[in-house]
Order: C-alpha cells, then structure tokens, then sequence
C-alpha cells in the first residue's frame, strides 16, 4: 500500500525535537512491504500547501498523522497544538479518499476527545511501530481493524477503544534510520539531539502522570550492549549529541548504571544528556560512571522540596532524598537542571518558600532551576480526581482538549509570581518556561551553533540572561 505518515509537531521551542515515533513506524512499515513517504511539517513555511503537494505526488491509500503534544503545557502562555489538526484533515478529506490514523503520545493520552475533534477514522492507542503495520494488513485486506488491540474508533453505539497489550520492544526496532525519513542536519543545526529509548514502561504513582497509560507499568529493557553498539553506529552516521528521553532514566537503576558502563566500554566520542533523573537513584557511582560514558548535562525532575506537596503528589521521594541528591551532584562535574513545578496539592506560601530556600542553597550557581506554574490536568489522572473534589475543574472530560490546569487554591497566583521574580533576579541560573518561548530565541540558537556552541542550551543560562539584562529584556516572568 501507499502510505503517508505526517509528522504534525510545529513547535521549535526551545530546540526543535526529532520525532522518534514517526521514524520507529516509517521503519516498521517498510519492514512490512508497504510504500512510505514521510511529510515532516516542521520547517515547512506553509504546511496545507505543502500537504497539497504531497497528496497530488503520492495519491496515499492510508495516511498517518502522529501529534506529539495537544499543548505545550504552560499556564500562564498555553498554546493549543491540537487546533492545527482540523484544517490538516479537512484538507485530506477535500483530496483524497485515503484512510486516516491519528497516532502519537498525545493521541494515547486524549484518544476520544481527538478523535470526535478531528474525524478521523481510528486512532491508536499505544506503539504505533508495532500496531500501525497490523492495521495496514487489515486495511489492505478490504476489512475493518476492529479487532487490532491498540485501536479505537467510533460507530453507531459510541467511542470503542479495544485493550492495549504489552508490546515487545527490541533495540533494532528503536533506532530508526533518521536520515532516511527526515531532514536530520535541519534539525542538527538547531541544536536538536537524537532521541533514544532504552525502555518502556514506569511504576510511580505521580497523580499528575500519563506515562503509565501510555507504556505500561512493567518495564521492558533494552540489552545495554546493543544500545551501546546503536549508538556507535549514529556517532559514526554524524549524530553525535545523543539525548536518552526515557521516563525516568536512572530506574531501574542497575539498568542505567548497566547502559552507561557499556557506553563507556566503547569509548564513544559523542554527548550524552538525559534530563529525567529520579533523585532516589542518584548516587556517585552513577554520576561517575555517566561521566566516564561522556554525559555533559542531566536534569532531576524533583516537582518541589517540600513534603506536603511531594506527598500529594505521589513523588515516592522526600525532601531528604532531594537534599542527599543535590549533596551528591555538588561533588560531580556535570551540569544540572533542576525542574520544579509550582502550584500542585499541598501548595502553600510555606511550602513555595521551602522550595526556592533549596533552590537558592542546594543548587550550584552553574546549574540551573526551571520553574513552571500549574499542572496540566488530563482525562483519567488522579489530579483530575483531585481538581473536581477541590473545585478547581468543573470542565467535562469531553472537553480538555483546550488546555485545563490545576492550582492549589491556598495560594494567590500574583504572590507566586511576585515571589519567583524577586528569586529570578537574584539568582541568574533560575528561569521559567517564558525563556523557552522567546521570538528570537531560534535565531541566537542558529547563530549558536554556527559560533559552535554544544547542546544542553540550559547550561548557558547565565550568559543569556545576563546578555538579555544588559540589552533591558531580562525574563523574569
């Protein structure tokens, strides 16, 4: 069969992100016998003509739209993704009679409510690598997926959505041959990294999380010595800043220490960064041994310092844990970025100033602390749960697709806000989301990279803000 999957993701901020998924299914769908053209929309100045141009060239039998994010998650500037998706399929529909798909995190997360706003035919729930080929031997058959797990759609009688099953996860299947589906050094000189997954699956219990819906709360690991061989192979294709987008990835912690040991066995000349480090995994061993595999930044996603709200939120650390990790990075060399999010259950001004106490103390002035306001509220979460016993969300599930967020009602957004900005213009290594979203920020990155500036942006915080404070346009919130 004909088929055209669409990479829908528009965003460049702060550095635009390589669609790993879209990649994964073009590879499987070849691997299948079917013919692939991949339409990334990206850098494409006028993506429906584009669309035009590629449905008149290829006359597509099925097509696959993979959205990546419904929005990008800010309180205080949100940007509805999703709303790009109508015209995309209307203009489909206007042109051709192909079978549409959406796939993607986004669509696993918000299935129904995606499906009713777009029209689409089906939707697929989980790893679109693994499914999307079954429903293409379907569909080339003359017959209705109805019975693919991993698929959703709707009749007569409603929204169906048939049970996801565990799906195996082979390395040969994560690392997708990037050059062939996408425009890599566009990307390359943007300042993106290669995405890879060493694993599926997550066990935490964070209220506020998706994770466990969209991969399953048992692990399925990558072979360390395979991941280690795939990543000589992108070194040696020119892919050389390699970021590990697992869930959490220092747990399993054996897996990770694993992972990075084989790494560092190779002697691989590339650079390393993960920035989703769980602080109860942390220790000197770890961080010696992603010294030695070439990591030149992390991130810990620790949400807050203080116990109320770690409680409520079901982080399964405390603040001591937090306190020892911080300990234990300040005897380290590699750069830091610590992301925390204000506003969650349990939020007081007591609490807030806990959090930017260990902000200022704990945190190395060449590091960095990202803080967001608010926690996205989506369908089927346990701060959803939450939202509605406090009287925060009276919005129905059928309708959050426009972006719905959750702020403890004992504090004042105002005094927040005021609060952080006086920490922000005290401390130049603290930033917010708005930093992320400047006009002219893919303009300093395309100069970046050709002054020869390396990836993680984040760590140059400092001499931004400094440059921006200097020119009168400091961000402060």
């Amino acid at each position: 069969m004909n088929i055209l999957l669409i990479v829908t993701n528009r965003y460049r901020g702060p550095t635009p992100v390589i669609p790993l998924g879209a990649c994964m299914i073009a590879d499987s769908t070849v691997r299948a016998g079917h013919h692939v053209h991949v339409l990334d929309l990206l850098f494409v100045r006028n993506p429906l003509r584009a669309l035009c141009t590629t449905l008149d060239k290829i006359q597509p039998e099925v097509i696959g739209l993979s959205v990546r994010n419904i929005d990008n998650n800010d309180m205080q500037y949100p940007v509805a993704f999703y709303k790009d998706l109508k015209p995309l399929i209307d203009t489909i529909r206007t042109k051709t009679q192909a079978t549409i798909l959406l796939g993607g995190a986004a669509v696993g997360v918000m299935p129904e409510q995606l499906l009713n706003y777009t029209g689409a035919d089906w939707v697929i729930t989980g790893n679109g690598e693994v499914i999307f080929p079954e429903v293409l031997d379907v569909l080339s058959k003359n017959e209705e997926p109805t019975h693919v797990p991993g698929i959703a759609w709707r009749d007569n009688t409603g929204f169906k959505v048939n049970t996801l099953q565990e799906n195996n996860f082979a390395l040969n299947d994560v690392i997708p041959d990037f050059y062939r589906w996408i425009n890599v050094p566009a990307y390359l000189s943007r300042f993106s990294t290669i995405p890879v997954q060493t694993k599926l699956g997550c066990h935490f219990q964070c209220v506020y999380c998706t994770y466990r819906r969209l991969e399953g709360n048992t692990y399925q690991l990558c072979d360390p010595e395979h991941v280690a061989n795939a990543i000589i192979k992108l070194i040696k294709s020119g892919m050389s800043d390699i970021e590990f987008v697992d869930n959490v990835f220092n747990s399993p912690y054996e897996h990770a220490l694993e992972i990075c040991e084989a790494i560092a066995k190779t002697g691989a000349n590339a650079r390393f960064q993960t920035v989703e480090l769980n602080p109860l995994f942390i220790n000197d061993e770890l961080l010696l041994t992603m010294e030695r595999a070439g990591f030149v930044g992390i991130g810990i996603t620790v949400e807050s310092a203080a116990n109320p709200v770690l409680e409520r939120l079901k982080k399964g650390f405390t603040s001591y844990d937090i306190f020892k990790a911080s300990e234990i990075v300040r005897k380290h060399k590699i750069p830091c970025l610590w992301i925390f999010m204000f506003g969650g259950p349990g939020e007081t001004e007591e609490t807030v100033l806990e959090t930017l106490h260990f902000a200022k103390k704990q945190i190395r002035p060449e590091d960095v602390a990202l803080f967001m306001i608010g926690i996205r509220i989506y369908p089927g979460t346990e701060i959803e749960n939450i939202a509605r016993s406090e009287g925060v969300l009276t919005v129905s599930p059928h309708n959050m697709l426009e972006p719905v967020f959750y702020f403890s009602p004992a504090i004042q957004l105002e005094w927040l806000l005021k609060t952080i900005r006086s920490a922000m213009s005290a401390h130049m290594n603290f930033m917010t989301p708005k930093a992320i979203g400047l006009p002219f920020l893919p303009a300093i990155n395309r100069m970046g990279y050709w002054l020869g500036i390396k990836p993680p942006l984040w760590k140059n915080t400092r001499l931004i803000r400094r440059c921006l404070r200097y020119l009168g346009r400091d961000i402060l919130m």
